[in-house]
């Protein structure tokens, strides 16, 4: 009987990944960890279906604000921005069904190959356009109020915003494409990996850990360094427009919050995971593993909720979004109040027609 053939044979990787990782393979049992494959068969699906409504309905708003609103707030860096953000996440909602559907049959894709890749390829657009245009617009906000002269001039036209955008969509775009050369499909063709096989792991870990760094922690820092000094202005300087601070510190609070829940254990427990299944492969198997397992799925979770949170960056960045909707809530309440009125008047009026005619008996 002749050698084994490994499972990378044939495969396009990098000589450095194959001497790091190949040995995984080569002397591994392909036996892995028995996992609780039903925990993400009940826990994806109903974070989907919240997201599906909440990223439909507030970015579906928060798009309406900016085409139907003043053009003032529609050409404004930010704007243009935040609109940039709401399409990466629309296109990423309108995938949720499919996954869905996916999990309640026990993982069993019924919607050919390519859209299960177009499928998992979108949550990487979607996580990493959402990290590069929140990157922006705390770039944007920590220029507006650290250097305002400066930036006033140079960030504050149409073009410079657009260009920008393009800049993100093709940086992103760069990134996740490498994704799409990997197979997503199992060989019965019946399960569509959010990552990929295992006969891809050696060549799928390197892409991972640099779409981590270049797609993730340059930016976390970035905005980090930022903030930090927006809220050191925003400690000092008292002159300030009290508007503009309560919806810095707002902004800052929120894109803090999006990082900290959405991507940074997300990105954590990815790489932990693709790791855990290289020494599964190796033969070991502990309880420690499982536990990443489960951990990875509740990060997936939570890293799709970016798209549910997004849409409160309309309020947060956007001038006349609160005066708007404390209108509509007003016109709302008005009209309730009007016709609560009516309905009393109408009783008083039964009630004193009831009395006459009593009287007239």
């Amino acid at each position: 009987m002749g050698a084994a053939t490994p499972p990378w044979a044939g495969l396009p990787q990098h000589p450095m990944a194959m001497e790091i990782l190949g040995p995984w393979f080569g002397n591994g049992s392909r036996a892995l960890c028995p996992v609780d494959d039903a925990f993400a068969q009940r826990f994806l699906p109903a974070v989907y279906l919240s997201v599906i409504p909440l990223g439909l309905v507030g970015n579906g708003l928060g798009l309406w604000h900016l085409c139907t609103g003043p053009r003032r707030g529609a050409r404004h860096p930010l704007g243009l921005l935040v609109g940039n953000l709401s399409l990466a996440d629309l296109l990423y909602v309108s995938t949720l069904p499919f996954l869905v559907s996916y999990y309640l049959r026990g993982r069993v894709w019924l919607f050919g190959h390519s859209w299960c890749r177009i499928t998992r390829g979108l949550f990487h657009l979607n996580l990493y356009a959402s990290i590069g245009f929140l990157t922006c617009i705390s770039v944007l906000r920590y220029l507006g109020i650290v250097h305002p002269l400066k930036a006033w001039g140079r960030y504050q036209g149409t073009t410079s915003s657009v260009w920008l955008s393009v800049m993100v969509w093709v940086w992103v775009i760069a990134q996740v494409a490498p994704d799409f050369a990997f197979s997503k499909m199992d060989d019965m063709g019946t399960r569509c990996h959010d990552t990929t096989g295992h006969e891809n792991l050696a060549a799928y870990l390197p892409y991972t850990a640099a779409i981590t760094v270049t797609g993730f922690i340059i930016p976390f820092l970035i905005i980090i360094g930022c903030y930090c000094h927006v809220v050191v202005v925003l400690c000092r300087n008292d002159t300030m427009d009290l508007s503009l601070r309560r919806r810095s510190i707002r902004l800052v609070i929120l894109v803090m919050v999006l990082f900290s829940i959405c991507f940074l254990p997300y990105h954590i427990f990815r790489n932990l995971n693709l790791l855990s299944r290289g020494w599964q492969l190796q033969g070991s198997c502990t309880q420690a593993l499982k536990n990443i397992y489960i951990s990875y799925q509740v990060t997936r979770g939570l890293a799709s909720f970016n798209s549910a949170l997004n849409p409160l960056l309309y309020v947060m960045t956007s001038e006349d979004c609160m005066a708007r909707m404390r209108t509509i809530c007003q016109r709302a309440s008005q009209s309730l109040q009007s016709t609560s009125c009516k309905a009393d008047e109408k009783k008083v009026s039964i009630i004193l027609c009831e009395e006459e005619a009593s009287d007239e008996l």
